[in-house]
């Protein structure tokens, strides 16, 4: 039977887009305070949502820069995002320090619409605690969200892989690195990743440690060999 303080943890799946993205809805089902983690692709029903519920939109969590993420243009589309958030509800974009000019130059917001964090830092939203996590390898300011029992995990780890690290800003040995870290989580946090890309939505990371060929990689020079 789930405790008390569990039952107050809302966090809330929604696959969104053509490219199989996850937003998330994260909060207190108390004071129904809750924070959104890379709103993208349809900002009005996301907003709808959270209206329907009763929730108080706090702020954004962004994970990283790509548009796909927290909109901006891509492949000569425009995707609606943070600017579009902002637009409707005023609220702050907690963005990496290492991200937060990439954050500006993809969706237009300004300086004073983002909260810069670092790795440790926390966030509370209502009474639960969000801790954020410095993962570069995807993009150099690509994070993570652990609340409690529960790993946020955006483009940086998969349930059955990991992010691309062949794009610009991209570093393979930083990803290693990133994956050493959160491979040291428990075996029963629940991986919830930014992209629907596996037979699952979400698992357990020692689910996901048997079925993740690139977190049996054991040493930088294997990952190097594996990576090419």
């Amino acid at each position: 039977m789930a405790s008390s303080a569990e039952n107050e943890l809302i966090v809330e799946q929604i696959q969104i887009g053509p490219m199989q993205n996850f937003t998330y809805v994260v909060g207190h089902r108390t004071t129904r305070e809750v924070v959104i983690v890379d709103p993208a692709w349809d900002i009005d029903s996301l907003l709808e949502r959270l209206d329907e519920k009763d929730y108080l939109l706090k702020g954004a969590l962004v994970t990283h820069y790509h548009p796909d993420h927290i909109g901006g243009s891509f492949a000569n589309h425009d995707i609606q995002g943070i600017a579009e958030l902002m637009e409707k509800r005023p609220v702050k974009a907690y963005a990496h320090k290492d991200e937060a000019s990439g954050v500006r130059k993809v969706t237009g917001i300004s300086d004073s619409d983002l909260i810069k964090v670092d790795s440790g830092d926390t966030v509370r939203v209502g009474e639960i605690e969000i801790e954020f996590l410095h993962t570069p390898g995807h993009t150099p300011g690509s994070q993570c969200f652990r609340i409690r029992n529960t790993l946020v995990s955006g483009d940086t780890l998969f349930i059955n892989g990991c992010g691309r690290v062949d794009l610009p800003g991209s570093n393979a040995e930083d990803m290693y690195h990133s994956l050493q870290k959160l491979k040291s989580l428990p075996d029963e946090t629940l991986l919830l990743p930014g992209h629907n890309y596996a037979h699952v939505a979400s698992a357990t990371m020692g689910e996901t440690k048997r079925v993740n060929t690139y977190l049996s990689v054991k040493d930088l020079d294997t990952w190097r060999m594996f990576m090419g």
